[in-house]
C-alpha cells in the first residue's frame, strides 16, 4: 500500500512516493522522490513529477491509496490580484443594526478591491455574546437580497454573522446559505464560521477571499483530478492544508483558503516523520525542535510543538495586505538561500554579507561555480571545499580564505537569529536541517543555540514527503459560556466534537486523539464567555473499498465524465502571463505608505487642524503608545475615521482646536467606547451608540447646542472616537484628553479627580436603548452602575458624561495630547521609512526614557473582574542579538540621552490591562528583590521591532522588544488627589511613585504647521 506526496512551490515541484509498510524502517518506507521545474502549466507539472516516482517505484498503482498535494497555486492568484482567477463576491452580513461603521471590503488594498469587491449588505441575524439573538433571521429579507445579488450577475456570496463562533445550531449562517440556495441554486455561498474564529473584520476578510477563488479552486482541483486518471491513478485526492493536516479534495475546492500556506507546515511535518520523531522511543516532549527549511532563494524556520505539529501564528495574518483570520503555521523567513548573493563592501572594512538577493532561477547560469560572474553563497560552499560535485569547483579557487571564513560567519550570524525568533522557551533546540539549499550550513559552522543539528534522510524532499504522510483533524474554534455551567464538562464536549469531526473528516477512529486544548477566557465579560480552540488528529483511514481491482469506489476519484474532458485544455489560461491589473497603490488602512512623510505637512489653517486619513494613520499608531498596553485597539476606529473621509463627506468636518482657543463658557461634550474589547471587534459599532448617548445627556440637562468635543482617553481606540462624533456635529475636537493614556476605569478622568461632577452619564447601544445614571453614592459606584447596563446592553457600548466649560477643560485636562499622538505615530512611521531607531525618533519629540531592550521569556495572563492581569518577563539580549539594535539608553528631555547602559538583569511588568510598574529582577522566574524603575502613573509603553505598541494580550513569548516610559502630566504625579487614583496604591502595587523625569507639555501640531489664510473657524 502506497502514499504520494506532492508539493509545488514557486521554483520546483516535489513529489515522493511511500510504502505504509515499511514506515518504521530506517528508510522511512521513501521508495522514490523527484524534483521537477515549476511551470506554470501546474497541473501537467503535477502529473511529470508523479509520473517519475512512478516509474522509478516501480509500484503497482492500484495499491496507490491516495495523492496528498500541497500548492501555493489560490494564495498566488490572490497576491498576484490575477482578474481572471478572482471572482467578485457579494457580503451579507447578519448583524441587525450593528458593524455598518466599517463596511466589508474597506481595508482590502484598492486594486484587490476593485477585483474582487461585490455589493454589501447589512441583514437581521447575529447574536450577543452571551448567546441572545441580536436579530431574528429574515428569510423574506434574505430572498429579497438574493434577488438583487443575481441581478447584478454576482454567484459568489460570503455570509458572516455576528458572533457566528457561538452559533452551534447553525441557526444563523448555515440557515441563511439554505434560504440562499433554496430560492437560488446557482448561488455559491461561503459562511464565516467555517473560515476563522472571533474577530469579525479578520474572519470576514478571509471568508471574502475564500469565495473569490472559489471558481478558480474547483477548476484547479477538476485538473489535478484529470492528471491523476491520466496516471491510471483511481485513488482519493486530497491538499494538505495550512496546519499539516489532509482535507478531501471535494473540501478544498470549497475551503480552498485552508490550503493557502501549506508548503512550509509539509517539509516541518516531512522533516520530524524522517527523523522519527513520530516513533515510540524518540518523544519530542522533552525536547525543542525547529525545522529549518533552505531553498535557493529564502530560508523559512518553524518551531515543531510537542504534538508534532507547528506553531500557529498568533492573532491575525495579512494575505497579500488584507488582514485576515485563519489557522496559519508561524513561519520566520529570511533572504537566506542557495543562490544568495555574497558581497564584499569596500567601506567598513571590507564587511562580507550573504543576501537578502538571490539569483534564484539562475542559479546554474549565473553563480561563478557554473561560469558565471555572480558570487554566490553556493560558489562560498564549494570554494571552501564542502561541496565539490557542485558544478566546477576551479572556477571559484580565487576566493579568498578571509572572504570565505566571513561570509560563512555571516551566514551563521543570520541563522542563529532567525532560530532564535523560532524558539519557545529559552531551552536550547534541536534543528532538523533541510531543503535543496541547505549545503550552505557546512558542517563546521556549529550554531550557538542549537543542541545539535539533524539532517534526515531524503531531506531535499522533505516537503513531498510531508504531503504524503499528512494526518486528517478535527477543529473547532467556539465561544462557550460558562457562568452557571460545569466547565470540565463544556471542555469534554468540545473535544468530543474535535473527535467526531476528525473521524468524519477521514480520520481512523482508533488513531484519534486530541492534540490542542486553549482555553481562551475574554476580557471585560462577567458571564465568563470563554473561546475553545480544540484540535483532534489521526491517521488516514484505509478503507477496504478504497481500491477494488484498480478501479476508485470513492467519490474523490475521478468520474468518467471528466476523463472525458481534453486534459490539455485544463490550466490552458495558466500559461498565459496574468493580467495584473494596474490601479492605485496602498490601501485605505495604510494611506502613509504612498506619502513621503519628511515632505507631509497636515492641513492647519487660522488655528484649525483639518484631519487627513493620513494624520488618522499616525495618530493612531500614537495612541497605541499612550495605551501604555490596554485602550483596545485603534485599528478599527482609524478604519472607520478614514472611511468617512474617503467616502462620506467628512474631509474639513473632522477638525482639532487648541485648548487655549476655548472661552471659558464654551459647552465642551464628552463620548467614548466602553466595554469589552472582544465584543466591539466581533459586534462591531454603527457608530451611533456614542451620539445616542451624547443626545441623551444633553436633553436631561437642556442643552441644546455645544462648541467643541473632548477625548475621554487618548490611549487605544477612544483616542479615535471623538473623530467621527465631530463629522456628525460638524463641531471641532479640542487637543486634549481626560487620562493623557489609558486608564482601566470611568473614574480615571482627571476632572472627576479633582471633583468636578461626571454626573449624569449615558449609556446606549445601537438598537435605541438608552440608560442614564442621574446619581450615585462615588465615582467608583458610577463604574459599577454603568458596567452592569454595558454587560445588558452586551458589553458594548457609547457612554458620555456631563459636558463641562470651557474653563474646567483648560484647567484640569491634560493637553495637546491628540498632537502628542501624531508625532508619536510620526516618529515611528519615518523612522521605518528612513531606517533610523525609532526610540531616537521619539525623543526628538517627547521626554522618554528607555527603559529597556530584550526579550520576552515569560508571559502569566489570567481574567479577573473583567480584566487582563498578569505579568511579562524580560530578559537582556546577547550581544550577538543586540547588533543592529540599540541598548538600553536614558532620555530624560527631548533632543538629549545619556550614555548608552547596557542592563544584564531581567524586567518584570504587571499589568491589569495597562502596565503598572516595571522592575529589575535577577531572573526570569522573578524571584528576589525588584528594583522598580518606572510606575503609574507614569506611562510605560513595550513597542515591537517595528516600533509599533503591543497590547497586553499581544504579548508573548520570544519578542524581541523595547520598553519605554513617559511621564505622567503633573495632574497625576503632583497632588495627593491625582496619585490617590492614577498611582501604585490604586492598583495594589506595594511601591512608591518616583517620576522617571520631569513632564513637558507636548507640541502642538497647530503652532508648528498654521497657516493664515483668512477664513476664520
Amino acid at each position: 500500500m502506497y502514499r504520494i506526496g506532492i508539493d509545488v512551490g514557486g521554483t520546483n515541484s516535489d513529489a515522493a512516493i511511500i510504502d505504509i509498510n515499511k514506515i518504521d524502517t530506517p528508510s522511512r518506507g521513501v521508495l522514490a522522490t523527484c524534483k521537477t521545474p515549476t511551470t506554470s502549466h501546474v497541473t501537467l507539472g503535477i502529473k511529470e513529477a508523479v509520473e517519475k516516482v512512478l516509474l522509478e517505484s516501480k509500484v503497482d498503482r492500484s495499491k496507490v491509496l491516495n495523492v496528498a498535494i500541497g500548492t501555493t497555486h489560490f494564495v498566488n492568484a490572490v497576491v498576484e490580484n490575477d482578474a481572471r482567477r478572482l471572482s467578485k463576491v457579494a457580503v451579507i452580513r447578519l448583524c441587525g443594526p450593528y458593524t455598518k461603521k466599517i463596511p466589508p471590503f474597506c481595508d482590502f488594498p484598492y486594486a484587490l478591491r476593485n477585483i474582487i469587491e461585490g455589493p454589501h449588505y447589512y441583514l437581521d441575524g447575529g447574536l450577543e455574546i452571551d448567546g441572545r439573538e441580536i436579530a431574528t433571521l429574515d428569510p423574506a429579507q434574505i430572498k429579497r437580497t438574493a434577488d438583487e445579488i443575481v441581478s447584478q450577475g454576482i454567484q459568489y456570496v460570503a455570509i458572516v454573522g455576528v458572533f457566528s463562533a457561538l452559533d452551534h445550531q447553525g441557526i444563523h449562517e448555515e440557515k441563511c446559505k439554505t434560504v440562499l440556495q433554496e430560492y437560488y441554486p446557482s448561488l455559491s455561498v461561503v459562511c464565516s464560521h467555517s473560515i476563522g474564529g472571533p474577530g469579525l473584520l479578520p474572519r470576514e476578510n478571509a471568508t471574502i477571499l475564500n469565495a473569490s477563488i472559489l471558481a478558480f479552486a474547483r477548476k484547479t482541483i477538476k485538473g489535478f483530478r484529470l492528471a491523476m486518471s491520466k496516471l491510471d491513478l483511481s485513488c482519493p485526492l486530497y491538499l494538505t492544508q495550512n496546519d499539516g493536516t489532509l482535507t478531501d479534495a471535494a473540501v478544498a475546492a470549497e475551503l480552498p483558503i485552508k490550503t493557502f500556506a501549506s508548503g512550509p507546515t509539509n517539509s516541518l511535518m516531512g522533516a520530524a516523520f524522517l527523523q522519527g520523531l513520530d516513533l515510540g522511543d524518540k518523544k519530542m516532549a522533552d525536547k525543542q525542535f525547529v525545522v529549518v527549511d533552505i531553498g535557493g532563494t529564502t530560508t523559512d524556520i518553524c518551531a515543531l510543538l510537542p504534538n508534532g505539529f507547528p506553531r500557529q501564528a498568533p492573532n491575525f495574518v495579512e494575505v497579500a495586505g488584507v488582514r485576515t483570520a485563519f489557522s496559519m503555521p508561524e513561519v520566520f523567513s529570511i533572504g537566506l538561500g542557495g543562490g544568495s548573493r555574497v558581497r564584499q563592501s569596500a567601506e567598513h572594512g571590507g564587511k562580507v554579507t550573504v543576501g537578502p538577493d538571490s539569483v534564484a532561477l539562475r542559479l546554474t547560469t549565473d553563480a561563478m561555480v557554473f561560469g558565471g560572474d555572480v558570487m554566490t553563497s553556493t560558489d562560498v560552499v564549494v570554494a571552501s571545499g564542502a561541496a565539490a560535485n557542485i558544478g566546477q569547483a576551479e572556477k571559484v579557487k580565487h576566493i579568498s580564505a578571509e572572504l570565505i571564513g566571513a561570509a560563512k560567519a555571516d551566514i551563521k550570524r543570520q541563522l542563529e537569529r532567525a532560530i532564535d525568533n523560532m524558539k519557545v522557551s529559552s531551552a536550547p533546540v534541536s534543528m532538523l536541517l533541510v531543503g535543496g539549499g541547505s549545503i550552505i550550513l557546512t558542517d563546521d559552522l556549529d550554531l550557538d543555540g542549537v543542541e545539535e543539528c539533524l539532517r534526515p534522510p531524503h531531506h531535499d524532499s522533505a516537503n513531498a514527503v510531508g504531503a504524503a504522510i499528512a494526518k486528517v483533524a478535527g477543529e473547532i474554534d467556539v465561544i462557550e459560556v460558562l457562568a452557571g455551567r460545569d466547565e470540565d464538562a463544556a471542555v469534554e464536549a468540545a473535544k468530543q466534537a474535535a473527535i467526531k469531526a476528525a473521524i468524519s473528516n477521514g480520520a481512523d477512529e482508533s488513531t484519534v486523539q486530541i492534540v490542542e486544548i486553549k482555553k481562551i477566557p475574554l476580557q471585560y465579560v462577567t458571564n465568563k464567555a470563554t473561546r475553545f480552540v480544540m484540535k483532534a488528529v489521526g491517521n488516514l483511514k484505509v478503507r477496504d473499498s478504497t481500491v477494488v481491482n484498480g478501479a476508485a469506489a470513492s467519490s474523490n476519484g475521478v468520474s468518467s465524465s471528466d476523463i472525458g474532458e481534453d486534459f490539455e485544455a485544463i490550466g490552458e489560461e495558466e500559461v498565459k502571463k496574468a493580467e495584473i491589473t494596474k490601479l492605485a497603490k496602498g490601501s485605505l488602512a495604510k494611506p502613509a505608505l504612498d506619502v513621503d512623510l519628511t515632505q507631509y505637512r497636515p492641513r492647519v489653517e487660522d488655528g484649525i487642524w483639518y484631519i487627513s486619513p493620513v494624520d488618522v494613520e499616525m495618530i493612531a499608531s500614537g495612541a497605541g503608545v499612550l495605551g501604555t498596553g490596554g485602550g483596545g485597539s485603534s485599528y478599527l476606529m482609524a478604519l472607520y475615521t478614514q472611511n468617512l473621509l474617503r467616502e462620506s463627506g467628512a474631509a474639513g468636518k473632522i477638525r482639532v482646536m487648541r485648548p487655549e482657543d476655548l472661552k471659558d463658557s464654551d459647552i465642551c461634550v464628552f463620548g467614548a467606547g466602553y466595554g469589552a474589547p472582544s465584543v466591539s471587534d466581533e459586534r462591531i459599532s454603527s457608530g451611533t451608540d456614542v451620539f445616542t448617548a451624547i443626545d441623551a445627556v444633553n436633553t436631561i440637562l437642556g442643552i441644546e447646542d455645544f462648541d467643541a468635543i473632548v477625548t475621554d482617553e487618548i490611549g487605544g481606540g477612544n483616542g479615535l472616537v471623538t473623530m467621527p462624533t465631530s463629522a456628525k456635529y460638524d463641531r471641532p475636537i479640542v487637543d486634549c484628553d481626560l487620562m493623557g493614556r489609558a486608564y482601566p476605569t470611568l473614574e480615571h478622568g482627571t476632572p472627576y479627580v479633582y471633583g468636578f461632577p461626571v454626573l449624569p452619564v449615558a449609556t446606549a447601544d445601537c438598537k435605541g436603548n438608552c440608560s442614564v445614571t442621574l446619581t450615585a453614592e462615588s465615582n467608583k459606584k458610577v463604574e459599577s452602575l454603568i458596567r452592569n447596563t454595558c454587560i445588558e446592553m452586551g458589553n458594548s457600548t457609547g457612554t458620555a458624561g456631563r459636558p463641562l466649560e470651557g474653563k474646567i477643560i483648560k484647567k484640569y485636562t491634560v493637553t495637546n495630547t491628540i498632537s502628542q499622538a501624531w508625532y508619536l505615530g510620526r516618529a515611528v512611521h519615518l523612522a521605518r521609512q528612513t531606517k533610523l531607531d525609532f526610540i531616537e525618533a521619539i525623543a526628538s519629540i517627547t521626554p522618554v526614557k528607555s527603559l529597556y531592550t530584550g526579550k520576552i521569556v515569560d508571559v502569566t495572563r489570567d481574567v479577573s473582574r473583567g480584566y487582563t492581569v498578569g505579568k511579562v518577563v524580560i530578559a537582556p539580549l546577547s550581544a550577538d542579538e543586540e547588533e543592529g539594535t540599540t541598548t538600553t539608553t536614558t532620555t530624560t528631555t527631548s533632543h538629549t540621552s545619556t550614555t548608552p547602559v547596557t542592563e544584564k538583569r531581567h524586567l518584570v511588568i504587571p499589568f491589569q490591562n495597562e502596565y503598572l510598574s516595571a522592575a529589575y529582577v535577577d531572573n526570569e522566574k522573578a524571584e528576589g528583590p525588584e528594583q522598580v524603575i518606572c510606575t503609574v502613573p507614569d506611562l510605560i509603553s513595550i513597542l515591537g521591532q517595528d516600533g509599533e505598541a503591543l497590547g497586553s494580550p499581544e504579548l508573548r513569548y520570544g519578542l524581541k522588544v523595547r520598553v519605554i516610559g513617559l511621564p505622567a502630566h503633573p495632574l497625576w504625579t503632583s497632588t495627593p488627589e491625582g496619585l490617590r487614583v492614577g498611582g501604585p496604591e490604586f492598583f495594589g502595587l506595594n511601591t512608591e511613585f518616583k517620576a522617571i523625569g520631569e513632564y513637558q507639555k507636548p507640541r502642538s501640531v497647530i503652532d508648528e504647521f498654521d497657516t493664515v489664510v483668512g477664513k476664520g473657524k
